[in-house]
């Protein structure tokens, strides 16, 4: 995937822990641990949109769906 540069403003102290965690080998690059980090905040940003969408469902009416029809599927089930 293409790149792009970016230019970001970091205050001292979360600079030095990016630095440290550098120089301890835990990411390559100071650019890697950003774009590590923006990913996996947009992926939570996501998921809480998830959530908050999930949350607008009416639960009986989606258990509704999800039984709909069911009782007449029984019958074809093979026993076990």
């Amino acid at each position: 995937m293409p790149k792009a540069k970016v230019a970001i403003t970091l205050d001292e102290k979360t600079l030095k822990e990016i630095d440290r965690l550098v120089a301890r080998h835990a990411f390559p690059s100071r650019s890697r641990i950003i774009e590590e980090a923006l990913r996996e905040k947009l992926a939570r940003l996501e998921r809480g949109r998830l959530a908050r969408e999930c949350a607008k469902l009416d639960p009986e009416a989606e258990k509704s769906l999800a039984e709909e029809g069911v009782a007449e599927d029984l019958g074809q089930w093979p026993e076990y």
